[in-house]
């Protein structure tokens, strides 16, 4: 009965509309009183899962992302990309493709992503005659390579629902091959929408131009190269880099670009807290979900449950997919990861899957299912900036959205694409 009502509670206020935290708080509540426990059980979770060092991570990495959109290192890495690969047909698509990989690089958020790329690229791509619909679904797939690359403070957030045993260098490491693997099915896709669609290429300007905007751009790049570096080599951890990009996007956008004011100081701030006071909710209330999952061995009947239908891994992969891909059209991201992780990697670890392996299969679900209503927070949000609705957009996102499983499934069915550079660099 107790698992009726953690999972029954759980749905039903999901179905009316009421925010995750809420759901899942309520829901573990809801079990408790049942259970005869004491309802403190559940505020006394909600701030260990909270109350994790590594966790720091997540504020800086946002705070910093959205310092370099306020402080025009996106303008710039935007203008960079636009001179590699704009000569390409439907070259405002490849841009922002490869705007959003370069981005990525130094945000680690899809939705900052999604908002600062989209902002800049959407209304240039429908003042060139670009469809809207076409920028909106190039915008929103574009963004999930965000949670590939380093410093993805979702790959934290794996670590940490892993129980701090997965390495968050390894991590980092295991998302690079993966991310840029995306991003070339996604350049591929959007060229032949755009030949399908009759879409213009831009003449190229010049090794000597595009060399321009690369050193204009390049105080952006090098924030990339610390933060993989300097994690990587050891020389700080994750939690310490995120502090270091702060500090770092300040300067830049201080000092070298001059273009970061007072007022937009503040405001980068307040969207820092306003962020992470939301993550921060669902983390905890999902820490309480996920121990009393534990509590009641809901991972050991899955583990029985999927052992009874398959225990060949390549089968227990497609039914963890479709799993997590069926969960991701209703629940965020942060919820899924830290719900979803503990029940899951003992399943996947139980099938000889390596953790680090699983944790880009998991973070790749996830990411497609901010693109899926719903609740695509991606999707959503560059709905809004290209003005269109989300139906409009889902009547064309197919062929994206198919590179993508595309992806997931080259990346869960090769283990190598993830795991072979961090085994260079052990």
């Amino acid at each position: 009965m107790a698992y009726t009502i953690l999972f029954g509670v759980f749905t039903l206020l999901m179905l009316i509309g009421m925010p995750i935290a809420f759901c899942l708080g309520i829901a573990s509540l809801a079990t408790v009183l049942y259970m005869g426990l004491p309802p403190i059980v559940v505020f006394q979770q909600m701030n260990s899962g909270m109350n994790v060092f590594a966790m720091m991570a997540i504020p800086f990495f946002i705070f910093a992302g959205d310092l370099m959109v306020r402080g025009g290192i996106a303008t710039r890495l935007i203008r960079f990309a636009a001179g590699l690969v704009g000569h390409m047909r439907g070259g405002l698509g490849q841009v922002n493709v490869v705007a959003s990989t370069l981005f990525g690089g130094i945000s680690g958020s899809a939705v900052a992503d999604a908002s600062a790329v989209g902002g800049l690229m959407i209304p240039q791509m429908a003042a060139r005659g670009y469809d809207r619909d076409y920028a909106v679904n190039v915008t929103a797939n574009a963004a999930i390579i965000a949670l590939m690359i380093p410093p993805s403070h979702n790959m934290i957030l794996y670590s940490i629902a892993a129980g701090g045993n997965v390495s968050v260098a390894d991590l980092f490491t295991a998302g690079i091959i993966p991310g840029l693997l995306l991003a070339a099915a996604l350049m591929v896709t959007a060229w032949w929408v755009a030949v399908k669609r009759g879409y213009p290429a831009d003449p190229f300007p010049g090794f000597a131009r595009v060399g321009y905007y690369f050193l204009a751009s390049l105080p952006g790049i090098l924030l990339i190269a610390i933060i993989f570096g300097g994690v990587r080599s050891g020389v700080f951890t994750a939690t310490e880099s995120s502090c270091i990009a702060v500090l770092y996007a300040l300067l830049v956008a201080m000092l070298v670009y001059r273009e970061l004011n007072w007022e937009g100081f503040i405001e980068a701030v307040m969207g820092a807290v306003r962020t992470t006071a939301m993550v921060l909710l669902v983390i905890g209330t999902a820490a309480s979900f996920g121990w009393l999952m534990a509590f009641l061995q809901v991972q050991t009947l899955i583990i029985a449950a999927i052992s009874a239908l398959s225990d060949n891994p390549i089968v227990v992969l497609l039914m963890i997919n479709v799993i997590l891909l069926v969960l991701g059209t209703f629940m965020d991201m942060a919820p899924m990861v830290i719900i979803a992780t503990p029940i899951l990697l003992p399943v996947v670890k139980a099938f000889g899957i390596d953790p680090v392996h699983f944790g880009v299969i998991m973070i790749l679900n996830a990411g497609i299912g901010l693109n899926t209503p719903p609740v695509g927070t991606v999707l959503f949000v560059s709905c809004a900036v290209g003005g269109i609705s989300i139906r409009e957009a889902m009547r064309t996102i197919w062929p994206f959205f198919g590179a993508s499983v595309a992806v997931l499934l080259l990346v869960t069915y090769i283990p190598a694409l993830s795991l072979w550079l961090p085994g260079v660099f052990r």
